[in-house]
């Protein structure tokens, strides 16, 4: 049966930001992440990120906007480039994000002909700014920065062709076809990320192998000024999540929770899944879906609302009694969320049984 949040949260943008960049930022959220009272936000345009700070109302207000730009040496520079943020994380002082790694391929148009659209379902393309995974230090003033103290801004090894981690999915004998095939065509989609000291678990919504999906395990290191590199080669994690894909992961103690969804352009279903003792793995592994508990049936667009309210992120956060809610942001927000160009509805579900140690 599908959930029903305890709360639903508004988030205030900043009215001042034109309404076109405002609709932008609020129905392409698909990245979040709770530290203490900011809550940050990602989107699949541009090299902007977001943040907002929790009220005595439980909703979020006071946005600001920061460019990811100022404070990384990305591979493709100008403002049309995008890092397509599709996971964030805090841990050990930084903001830690990931762009899709993926190849694209354009959506069909209603005012174009049958032969353009044609073309562009032909046309598949790439961007640079994908193929990141970096940290970048926040300061006293929760702010994204260069550096704060011994703490450095630093990205994964790599340029505007790929990074460390495309070049190990091209070099396996299992993810290289997908490598060429566009994110939702089931090719290479990352979706998902969560830190904890130099490991980082990346999420895949695509490809999904018989059903099964992908969770991957980078143990990174310094690599030299501004770099991170792989202290070890690239696990792969599979687990059967209902023929669910990846969408956004998070940690609580060993425990890893992961947002599922489909891999494809589809509404649903979409389920929050515990694997318990994640981080106490010390190889690869294989998870039935019988060692995952299911926490959650997350809503999704339905009837009126089809095509809307996709469950792109999530974050965990303190609940009454010692237990624990999740946050989660929808790209594509049905109406009933929407409260003009500047403030979105949010959901906060409490999860029964699940504690953060």
């Amino acid at each position: 049966m599908t959930a029903i949040p305890r709360l639903q949260p508004i988030l205030f943008l900043d009215n001042s930001i034109e309404s076109e960049q405002l609709v932008d930022i609020r129905d392409n959220l698909s990245a979040i992440v709770l530290l203490a009272d900011s809550l940050w936000l990602g989107g699949d345009e541009g090299t902007l990120v977001e943040r907002l700070r929790r009220d005595a109302y439980g909703n979020f207000a006071a946005h600001r906007r920061f460019d990811l730009a100022s404070v990384l040496d990305l591979p493709v520079p100008g403002a049309n480039s995008e890092i397509d943020l599709e996971g964030l994380d805090v841990d050990g002082g930084y903001l830690w994000l990931i762009g899709s790694h993926s190849l694209k391929r354009k959506k069909p148009e209603k005012d174009k002909t049958a032969e353009k659209n044609r073309q562009r379902l032909a046309g598949v393309s790439g961007d640079g700014n994908r193929y990141t995974l970096a940290r970048v230090p926040l300061n006293e003033s929760v702010e994204p920065v260069r550096q704060v103290g011994a703490l450095s801004a630093a990205r994964l090894q790599g340029d505007r062709t790929g990074d460390l981690l495309s070049a190990a999915l091209l070099a396996d004998k299992q993810f290289a076809p997908f490598c060429v095939i566009p994110s939702k065509d089931n090719g290479v989609d990352v979706e998902g990320l969560a830190v904890r000291g130099n490991r980082a678990f990346a999420g895949l919504r695509g490809p999904v192998l018989r059903g099964w999906a992908v969770i991957l395990e980078m143990e990174l290191n310094e690599s030299g000024a501004g770099l991170l590199g792989f202290a070890s080669p690239v696990r792969k994690h599979f687990l059967q999540l209902e023929g669910l894909g990846v969408r956004d992961l998070a940690i609580a103690g060993s425990d890893l929770y992961i947002l599922a969804g489909p891999s494809m352009d589809l509404d649903g279903p979409v389920c929050l899944f515990r694997w318990k003792g994640a981080l106490d793995q010390t190889s690869e592994a294989l998870v039935w879906g019988e060692e995952l508990e299911k926490l959650l049936e997350v809503p999704y667009g339905t009837g009126s609302n089809r095509g809307r309210d996709h469950a792109e992120g999530i974050t965990l956060t303190a609940a009454q009694g010692g237990l624990l809610s999740v946050l989660i942001c929808y790209d594509s927000p049905a109406a009933a969320r929407v409260h003009g160009p500047d403030k979105v509805r949010v959901d906060l579900f409490d999860l029964k049984g699940a504690s953060p140690q």
